[in-house]
């Protein structure tokens, strides 16, 4: 389990959503779609973030989600690490579009540099150490925040204690119910200790 072939996102109306994600990302088969009605509350424990090379490209992607039906969460903004917002998409999955970069260094683009998964993790050791007795090699680790090493992952993959992935994305931190999501690797199915499932990479609804 060294790869992240994919995300599958279960949302209620998946032609509603492929439009959304179509206006608003355009991320191709790195996200797929699923019908689903599970009963899902509040935060539901995990970000998706995109990587980008500069400021103006983090305002454009964030600005096309918004116009497509997004709800602003932490509108874009400097910080010390670089510059980013975060917005919540209609089927409820949270995104956070960010750049280390400080200033641009050309036109505005769409290009998305890097996708990266992060799980909120109920206690961050234990959940480091199944994924790492599962094959993931650990590149950064500090406190409550993992980053594993996957160079030829087409998604990255990060751990970050619950309360503090919350508090990065602008919500609350309780929900419940389902996490409405799959993790879509070449591994064999299996649920981690924080309750997100993995599955083979399989035919579902591809945003294109």
């Amino acid at each position: 389990m060294n790869s992240i072939d994919s995300i599958t996102l279960e949302v209620a109306d998946t032609a509603a959503a492929e439009r959304f994600y179509n206006a608003a990302f355009g991320l191709g088969d790195l996200l797929r779609l699923r019908a689903s009605d599970a009963p899902t509350t509040g935060f539901r424990g995990f970000t998706l973030s995109l990587i980008v090379a500069q400021p103006s490209t983090v305002s454009s992607l964030i600005d096309s989600a918004v116009a497509a039906g997004a709800t602003t969460l932490k509108p874009v903004e400097k910080s010390l690490w670089g510059y980013g917002g975060v917005v919540q998409a209609p089927d409820g999955t949270i995104w956070k579009v960010a750049t280390s970069a400080k200033k641009d260094t050309g036109p505005a683009t769409r290009q998305v540099d890097q996708v990266v998964l992060l799980l909120g993790a109920e206690d961050v050791g234990a959940s480091k150490r199944f994924h790492v007795d599962r094959g993931l090699t650990v590149g950064k680790s500090f406190g409550s925040y993992v980053d594993f090493s996957m160079p030829s992952s087409p998604v990255g993959l990060g751990l970050y204690k619950r309360r503090a992935l919350a508090k990065d994305a602008g919500v609350a931190p309780e929900g419940t119910g389902s996490h409405r999501l799959l993790i879509n690797s070449g591994a064999e199915s299996f649920i981690d200790p924080d309750g997100f499932a993995w599955e083979p990479a399989s035919v579902t609804s591809v945003v294109e």
